[in-house]
Parts: structure tokens; C-alpha cells; sequence
């Protein structure tokens, strides 16, 4: 199953996002699952770092993959992050044995 936790603020702005697990729905290289997954996530993150240019904070290992943008850019990242939270509960709805989607106070 794929765990994916968005790391909210206290003011309730989202800072991100931590993805981890394989969703297992089909066998590796032909999941349709975890590359919806793997595609939102790095089209989110490349948004974050390259055309809004924030300040953020990324790793990428071992099927984990971490983004917290700085307090100060949250407001900036919040509809790109909003969108992904969007998308990614579209697909926990579908396919809600290969996927969580919970939220961490950071």
C-alpha cells in the first residue's frame, strides 16, 4: 500500500508531503496505480522547485519521497499542493486498498 502523509501547518496551509510504499495492485513496471502516484508527485515537485522557485526541502530514496517547503513559501505552494491532495484522494476513492492519504502536523 502506498502511505502518502501531507505535513500541514498549524494555520492549516499544507508544507508538503511524504510518499511511501508500493501500491501493489499490479505487477512492478505496469502499476497504473503507483505511477499516477510517482507522476503527480514529481510534477508537484518540480512545480514547487522550478517554476515557483520555493524554498523546499526534497528526498528521493528507497521508494520514499519527502517535500517540505519553507514556512514563508507555503502560501506560495498552496494550490499546487492542494491540487496533488485533490488528485490523491480521487485515488485513494478508486483504489482504496493501494492507497492512505492522512495528515501530519508539522
Amino acid at each position: 500500500m502506498i502511505a502518502i502523509r501531507f505535513l500541514s501547518e498549524a494555520s492549516g496551509n499544507l508544507a508538503g508531503f511524504v510518499i511511501e510504499g508500493h501500491a501493489g495492485c499490479a505487477m512492478a513496471g505496469e502499476d497504473i496505480v503507483c505511477a499516477a502516484v510517482s507522476s503527480a508527485a514529481y510534477m508537484a515537485a518540480n512545480t514547487i522547485t522550478e517554476i515557483i522557485k520555493a524554498d523546499a526541502e526534497i528526498a528521493v530514496e528507497n521508494g520514499m519521497m519527502f517535500v517540505k517547503v519553507s514556512a514563508g513559501d507555503a502560501v506560495r505552494c498552496r494550490d499546487v499542493l492542494a491540487g496533488l491532495k485533490l488528485h490523491f484522494i480521487g485515488l485513494e476513492e478508486q483504489y482504496p486498498d493501494c492507497i492512505q492519504v492522512n495528515y501530519l502536523e508539522v
